[in-house]
C-alpha cells in the first residue's frame, strides 16, 4: 500500500490521521485471528476502537471482540469468556457481493436451474 493510499483512502486500513490518534491516544489491548488490532483509550477505558487488517467492514470482527468493542463485556474476551467449545465454528466475514455469496439454484449466477415444482402448490385465487 502506497503512501498516497495511506493517505487519501479509508476503506483499506486506518489513515494517517487515524494511526496518529492512535498511536498518541490509544493503548493496544490485543489481537484476533484475522489480524484486527484493538485499542481502548488511555483517558477512558469506555472508549474502543478497532484497527482492520484489510478492507473496513464491521462483520469481520469476531463476536467476542464486538462484545468487547460495544462494552457487553468489561474485561478482554480470553480473560471473561469460556474458551471456546468444539462445535463451535470460527467467526466468518459477510460473502455478500463476493464470488463466494450463497446463490441458490435458478439464480442469475449460479449456472444452475431450479428444479421444477412439485405440484404441491395452489395459489391463491381472489374471489
Amino acid at each position: 500500500m502506497g503512501f498516497l493510499s495511506r493517505i487519501f483512502t479509508w476503506w483499506n486500513g486506518a489513515t494517517v490521521g487515524t494511526a496518529l490518534f492512535t498511536r498518541l491516544q490509544g493503548n493496544a489491548v490485543g489481537s484476533d485471528d484475522a489480524g484486527n488490532l484493538y485499542y481502548e483509550s488511555k483517558g477512558s477505558p469506555l472508549r474502543r476502537w478497532v484497527i482492520y487488517n484489510g478492507s473496513n467492514d464491521g462483520s469481520r470482527v469476531p463476536p467476542e471482540w464486538q462484545a468487547w468493542l460495544r462494552g457487553t463485556i468489561g474485561e478482554l474476551p480470553e480473560k471473561s469468556l469460556p474458551p471456546r467449545r468444539s462445535f463451535q465454528k470460527p467467526a466468518e466475514a459477510n460473502l455478500t457481493g463476493t464470488i463466494a455469496a450463497f446463490r441458490p439454484d435458478g439464480a442469475l449466477g449460479s449456472g444452475r436451474i431450479r428444479p421444477a415444482s412439485t405440484g404441491d402448490y395452489q395459489p391463491w385465487i381472489p374471489e
